[in-house]
């Protein structure tokens, strides 16, 4: 049960409130809503069949947020979480048969020998609890570190799912090697085994679960509505944050590749090398991409088609037009607060969290006046 709530680029601004202004966009005219606040950090969510919001809070804390925002409850059941730095619990989403199974996935900082690192669970949500929680994938190594965890999940045109990992800050040189799962694309079944397509199930010495390699630090997935393919962002160090389409076998070149630097400065491999792949699109400087989402819904008719990234550094809303493959055109769009991620809702309007100690959910929605 429920409880109460206790670019061309153009650069809009706007202060948030429950009851915003109108914001002039490029392409539509809207208003954004705060549907729920207090949230501590919040990473990731996914919309329940009910319009209901699952919610997750890096310290931990999973919340049931109800599509109005007026109740809130805490979910029981979760496993140990090494929430610390950059660490805790991250991504949430659900299976597609969620109605009849109440299966859920999620990702977060495995505690272990070793140290942590980025790990999957699979659950079933019944009535605010998670039952039959399993441990479905595990990032080997663990590392004690702080840093760069990924973790995206998205859920295939097949049933099976993507996770997104990171090189864990200092072990950039294991994103390019194939017996580990580190700055790695990961593709498994949902009971956790390796998918039979993944490029090296067959090769001695590979993690099997492997789908592309040489990332950085992925905190962006999402199927492209058309071609099904993945299409990932990831954080550059100092400039060079990334979009690609993650494509199986595929080397995408960190930390020999990159269109950023070392932080204060210094040159980190070089920018183009035969054989790695090049980005589809990149920022200099950084704009710290998290979340990321296809527009294909009838709210906004306008952005049909479009891919939306949040910003933390610079607390934007960016918004991409796309002629087949390449990025046409970019528009930023001022949130004013860091995005964490950005989701399409059931009722076609785009959901922002934003990522701060007073974390809020936030609804992009056509201006009314």
């Amino acid at each position: 049960m429920l409880k109460p709530l206790l670019l061309t680029s153009l650069v809009a601004s706007l202060t948030l409130s429950a009851h915003a202004d109108p914001l002039l966009t490029e392409k539509a005219a809207v208003q954004i809503e705060t549907i729920a606040t207090g949230l501590n950090h919040p990473w990731g969510m996914t919309f329940l069949p009910n319009g209901s919001i699952l919610v997750t809070e890096r310290n931990g804390t999973l919340q049931h947020i109800s599509a109005d925002g007026k109740t809130r409850q805490a979910i029981n059941g979760l496993p140990q979480i090494d929430a610390r730095g950059q660490g805790g619990l991250l991504d949430v989403i659900i299976a597609a048969d969620f109605s009849t199974s109440k299966t859920l996935y999620f990702s977060f900082s495995e505690p272990g020998t070793g140290g942590n690192s980025t790990a999957v669970a699979r659950a079933k949500l019944i009535d605010d609890t998670l039952t039959d929680v399993s441990i479905i994938f595990s990032q080997q190594p663990k590392y004690d570190s702080r840093h760069h965890f990924g973790s995206r999940l998205v859920i295939d045109n097949n049933g099976k799912l993507f996770i997104t990992t990171g090189d864990r800050g200092s072990e950039r040189t294991q994103a390019q090697k194939l017996d580990n799962h580190i700055g790695k694309v990961i593709h498994i079944n949902t009971d956790g085994t390796p998918s039979t397509d993944n490029p090296y199930v067959s090769q001695a010495n590979a993690k099997k679960e492997i789908w592309s390699y040489g990332h950085r630090n992925i905190q962006g997935a999402a199927l492209h509505p058309q071609t099904g393919q993945l299409w990932t962002h990831e954080h550059g160090p100092q400039g060079g944050d990334e979009i690609n389409i993650a494509l199986p076998g595929k080397n995408y070149g960190w930390p020999l590749i990159t269109y950023g630097e070392e932080y204060g400065g210094g040159a980190i491999g070089k920018t183009a090398q035969e054989g790695l792949e090049q980005p589809l699109h990149y920022w200099v400087p950084s704009i710290a991409p998290s979340g990321m989402t296809f527009y294909n819904a009838e709210l906004f008719p306008e952005w049909q088609n479009n891919l939306f990234v949040g910003s933390l550094k610079f607390g934007q809303l960016v918004r991409l037009e796309l002629t087949g493959d390449k990025v046409s055109h970019e528009e930023r769009i001022m949130i004013g607060q860091r995005v964490r991620d950005v989701e399409q809702g059931p009722d076609g309007a785009v959901y922002l969290l934003t990522d701060s100690s007073d974390g809020q959910l936030l609804r992009i929605m056509p201006a009314t006046e």
